[in-house]
């Protein structure tokens, strides 16, 4: 079997219109400083063979700046974990560490 490629342009395929424009790229949302973010720390295990992590959600920002964040608190922690769709997962229960650190940085909590 060959390899498929998607092309993928928001479903359309063709299209006679000379005056239509592609709107590829999604406006990011800028990123809040770390005194207005009100981030919510939490204990999950859910779908994950009931291993526990560490959860911080309701991140507003862009993509780098959550990455950049993830990767600050990982390091800190000493843990792997992950940032995507708004939230960064931390591996293990860190959940005072990463309360400290955020504190430490200006960031608030819910």
């Amino acid at each position: 079997m060959g390899k498929k490629r998607k092309n993928y342009q928001g479903g359309l395929v063709y299209s006679t219109n000379p005056d239509l424009e592609m709107e590829n790229e999604q406006e990011e949302e800028e990123t809040l400083p770390p005194t207005e973010q009100k981030l919510k720390i939490t204990l999950d295990t859910k779908h994950r063979k009931g291993k526990t992590v560490t959860l911080i959600e309701d991140f507003i920002g862009t993509k780098e700046d959550l990455t950049h964040l993830g990767k600050k608190l990982k390091a800190y922690c000493g843990t792997g974990g992950s940032a995507k769709d708004g939230q960064i997962i931390i591996q293990g229960d860190r959940r005072e560490k990463v309360k400290k650190y955020l504190n430490k940085e200006g960031y608030k909590m819910r």
